[in-house]
């Protein structure tokens, strides 16, 4: 059983909440952190949760092997000092700082001895942990371009890096920007599109990426990942076979509680030809593919918080963040951009998910008070505490 604080009464701060509860036998959320008094109590009335309101009152609701900080990134910085002064371990979400001074600073932390990582879930989601699969199974041959639409900054720039396999690697940034209607329900006002041109000598990208898209019911996410033998493009993959020949798959979501099937629903996994590309390996918990990447981050941060290796360095996350900023400047001068090297740029470890050793839920589970939701009984029911 993983044990972890939050610090943060926001939205992202009930996402990992969401997670402990549906996954009551791996996680279980010690207690969450509000400074504010009146933001304190609606949190814990809206949340069950046990809520402190300082770092010192948190520590006296019992042991947690690290602390999710769900926080602004403007205050990402100053947290990540002072829980490193603590000796805590430190997930952090993304980005981890709002300019590249903060990332240095985060960065020295960590040279400093600091454990941080970072919660970069979109490389985890079923969709894009399949893909990844693919692209680095060499059936595609070296991968030389991706296109991604399907996220905004350093979510987009992140998956664009893993695709293309491009680890810390200088860019060359060209973008542009402008607005289109939104296509949103209840939109309040125009959407702000973003294309940008990303070069990192040899293997280039386009990132592409509208405002509305997350919510908007007409603009579909897509994916196209070119290689010298095959490509994908967002379910379809098509390659040269060894004798020349070409062959075409799709990749399929196999899931239980749907056509007929009893059981209650859930994501068992993403195919291609009668390949797994991706396993849940969550069980049956009926988690949102989000959710199922959360979930994967914070394994990945109890294996590193007990010495494990990283799930998602600093340093990767702030190239992220870096290059997402360079994409900005970019669009807003018309100029082209070129990245410098940075003080995380000779990070050379690895990060991979799939990796990670999911922790075994434990049999017996106490549910305490703490929790909003309680686990699901018989039947896929849920119960509310």
């Amino acid at each position: 059983m993983t044990h972890f604080n939050l610090i943060g009464g926001g939205r992202r701060a009930e996402f990992f909440l969401r997670i402990a509860q549906a996954l009551p036998g791996w996680f279980r959320v010690t207690g969450v952190l509000v400074r504010d008094a009146a933001r304190r109590e609606a949190f814990a009335r809206r949340c069950g949760s046990a809520v402190a309101g300082s770092l010192d009152e948190l520590g006296r609701l019992g042991p947690a092997d690290f602390t999710v900080l769900a926080v602004d990134r403007a205050a990402a910085p100053g947290w990540l000092a002072g829980l490193s002064a603590r000796k805590i371990a430190v997930l952090a979400e993304t980005p981890p700082a709002a300019d590249v001074a903060g990332l240095r600073g985060g960065h020295a932390l960590v040279a400093a001895g600091a454990r941080i990582q970072v919660a970069e879930q979109y490389h985890a989601q079923p969709w894009h942990a399949a893909r990844l699969a693919l692209a680095a199974s060499g059936r595609l041959g070296l991968i030389r371009h991706a296109q991604v639409s399907v996220a905004h900054g350093y979510h987009g720039v992140s998956l664009i890096r893993r695709l293309l396999g491009a680890g810390l690697a200088p860019a060359k940034i060209r973008a542009i920007r402008s607005e289109l209607p939104s296509t949103a329900p209840q939109a309040a006002g125009p959407a702000t599109h973003t294309l940008a041109t990303l070069d990192f000598g040899g293997r280039t990208a386009l990132f592409d990426f509208c405002t509305d898209q997350y919510c908007s019911p007409l603009r579909r996410p897509r994916v196209l990942v070119r290689g010298d033998r095959g490509e994908i493009a967002t379910e379809q993959a098509r390659w040269l076979d060894e004798a020349g020949n070409p062959a075409e798959v799709e990749l399929r979501r196999i899931s239980t509680g749907t056509d007929g099937n009893p059981g209650g629903y859930c994501l068992q996994g993403i195919t291609a030809a009668g390949e797994w590309l991706y396993r849940n390996p969550f069980g049956d918990a009926p988690l949102a593919d989000d959710e199922l990447a959360g979930a994967a981050a914070l394994a990945g941060m109890a294996s590193f918080a007990r010495g494990g290796p990283d799930f998602y360095s600093f340093a990767e996350a702030a190239q992220d963040q870096y290059l997402a900023l360079l994409i900005d400047e970019a669009a807003a001068t018309g100029r082209e951009i070129v990245s410098e090297v940075q003080p995380w740029s000779t990070y050379t470890g690895s990060c991979n998910w799939a990796s990670v050793s999911i922790p075994t839920p434990v049999a017996d589970v106490e549910i305490g008070d703490h929790l909003l939701v309680r686990p699901r009984s018989e039947g896929n029911q849920r119960s509310t505490a």
